[in-house]
């Protein structure tokens, strides 16, 4: 009989505890029907606020609209074939903190990511072309948001968030504003790292961030640059660190860095 190892195993679909954790391994079926008022049609509300990573398996294209809307998990990890979220797939997972998306996620349906109240950050790539309505709607701890230039946006996809709240819009104090200001508020947020002075944010939140390109503006600005604080607060080490495509670390950098330095004391001396 084939042994079947822990890398084997994590790409057959149910419910089991990896890694420590309680863990659904989803394979694309639906799970609910009938909307925001629905059922669940597999695992009862129980079984679903048990979970806490769901890992979105290999193969699946499109997570259903509401599939896990109202689910207490804190880690979601897609694979690279999903392609669509569709409407308040993940609405009201109010513990979910940490979202690693398909690199070639192509849409995001309206309030997909609505009232994730304690999720930090979420970096699309530059494969999606539409974020829906209210995606990202009272994330109220969502400060770092990382999206296409080109991407077409619904409306208040981020209101009532922190990001918005640290903005300079007229919003009140939980960062709610009205669609009025909402194209204000969409070109604000573009607007975040634009100027030269945050080049290396810029390289530290892009996707696929660049070992060689961030290296450079370290050495040319200074170990000290990675803690430099943008418009909201945010440093080009948050940024690398929330950086769910990055495959360098801040680590890395600064060893490299240090090394360089030695090297040169070295060769002037």
């Amino acid at each position: 009989m084939r042994v079947q190892t822990e890398e084997w195993r994590r790409f057959i679909p149910g419910i089991r505890m990896y890694k420590g954790k309680k863990t659904l391994f989803y394979n694309g079926e639906k799970l609910w029907e009938g909307g925001l008022h629905g059922i669940p049609l597999i695992h009862d509300g129980e079984e679903r606020y048990s979970w806490e990573v769901i890992i979105v398996l290999p193969g699946v294209e499109i997570i259903p609209e509401f599939t896990f809307n109202d689910c207490e998990v804190k880690t979601v990890i897609m694979a690279d074939t999903v392609k669509r979220i569709e409407k308040d797939a993940f609405a009201d997972c109010w513990s979910l903190v940490f979202v690693k998306l398909s690199r070639y996620l192509e849409y995001i349906g309206d309030r997909a990511f609505f009232g994730c109240d304690s999720l930090p950050s979420i970096f699309v790539p530059p494969s999606c072309r539409e974020i829906g309505g209210w995606a990202f709607q009272y994330c109220k701890k969502l400060i770092i948001l990382t999206m296409p230039r080109n991407v077409e946006l619904g409306c208040l996809v981020f209101d009532n968030t922190l990001l918005m709240k640290k903005s300079p819009i007229d919003t009140d104090e939980d960062g709610e504003y009205n669609e009025g200001i909402d194209e204000e508020a969409i070109q604000w947020v573009r607007s975040i790292n634009n100027e030269e002075i945050h080049a290396l944010h810029r390289a530290c939140s892009s996707f696929n961030p660049l070992s060689e390109i961030i290296h450079d503006l370290v050495k040319r600005l200074g170990i000290n640059a990675m803690r430099m604080k943008n418009l909201i607060g945010i440093t080009p080490s948050q940024y690398l660190e929330a950086n769910t495509f990055a495959v360098i670390s801040e680590k890395e950098i600064v060893n490299r860095y240090i090394l360089d330095s030695m090297g040169e004391i070295v060769l002037f001396r």
